[in-house]
């Protein structure tokens, strides 16, 4: 016991590059050639074989015509070091991630336009890939984020924004929405090619508001900026809600275009006759899991199905 706690604490007390000289050296048989493969001098080389002598308390290596003939002692530690240098590689490294065999489990927060517009192909995406992975898709958060996904009570957070996010977290744009107005088929409107903004303002509207309750959006921000007003008569707390809505009267929604896709049946849009500011659909995440192999692989997967729609959009158009 005496004499393994004195190897041990000798070798807390030395350089453990030397380890990886001495791999070197059992695997050249050369200074030189060693020095070359650690890409080092052959004085540095040299020097460290003196240090591995005096720690070990054997030559080690002896010089021959044909190079450097290991000692019984070097030998005998070359099977245990090549296993402890890869043991430490990998632990360097870390495991490697294949989304085809990984179990693990993430929580992506957004709300329901996003997830209609975005999740939905996303996880069909996602289940393809890798058929172990487990999603929690959470509604979308209003406040706390940052102590959130600090937390680990969500590990990425989509969201609509208008200006570049405040929060300090790394985040990607996944894409970039605009509105249109959507109305029943048989609406008065029907038939019109464009409609004025004093019709538009006429009929009256229906609102999204996830959580407030609110009766006015950007679309009344825009309006005020021109002097005018709409009318709106309901707020509902989601997108979800409108197709049935809007075929009950006579009502007009102004929405992202792509909430609505696969669900137009019996709808038709139009372009508003204002300009409503576009706005941006970004993933944010917390620098924890920057570079976290499953949560990179998780966050291009996203941001590639949000491509993929973009591609899908411009084609239709």
């Amino acid at each position: 016991m005496a004499t393994h706690g004195g190897g041990l604490r000798g070798l807390r007390r030395s350089d453990l590059a030397l380890l990886a000289v001495l791999d070197a050296l059992l695997e050249e048989r050369s200074v030189t050639r060693a020095a070359a493969r650690l890409a080092v001098t052959q004085p540095t080389v040299s020097g460290m074989l003196v240090r591995l002598r005096k720690l070990f308390g054997d030559p080690l290596f002896v010089r021959t015509q044909r190079g450097l003939l290991p000692t019984p002692r070097a030998l005998s530690v070359a099977p245990g070091l090549k296993q402890w240098l890869n043991a430490a590689g990998a632990l360097v490294a870390g495991p490697a991630f294949e989304p085809s065999t990984a179990h693990w489990t993430t929580a992506v927060a957004a709300n329901d336009y996003i997830q209609s517009a975005l999740i939905v192909p996303f996880l069909a995406a996602l289940r393809a890939s890798a058929p172990h992975a487990r999603v929690a898709v959470r509604p979308a958060l209003t406040d706390r984020v940052a102590d959130t996904l600090a937390h680990g009570e969500l590990d990425l957070n989509i969201t609509g924004t208008t200006e570049t996010p405040s929060y300090d977290l790394p985040s990607r744009l996944l894409y970039e929405e605009r509105y249109v107005a959507v109305a029943r088929n048989d609406h008065p409107l029907k038939g019109q090619r464009t409609v004025s903004l004093d019709r538009f303002c006429s009929y009256p509207h229906v609102l999204v508001s996830p959580t407030e309750g609110r009766f006015a959006g950007p679309t009344d921000q825009a309006l005020a900026r021109l002097g005018r007003a709409r009318r709106v008569v309901l707020s509902v707390p989601g997108f979800l809600l409108l197709p049935d809505i809007l075929q009950t009267d006579d009502l007009i929604a102004v929405v992202p275009e792509r909430v609505l896709r696969g669900r137009m049946a019996g709808l038709r849009t139009f372009t508003p006759p204002l300009t409503i500011p576009s706005f941006a659909v970004v993933a944010l995440w917390h620098p924890r899991l920057h570079k976290d192999p499953a949560h990179r692989w998780f966050r291009d997967l996203l941001a590639a199905t949000a491509m993929d729609l973009r591609t899908a959009q411009s084609t239709a158009a």
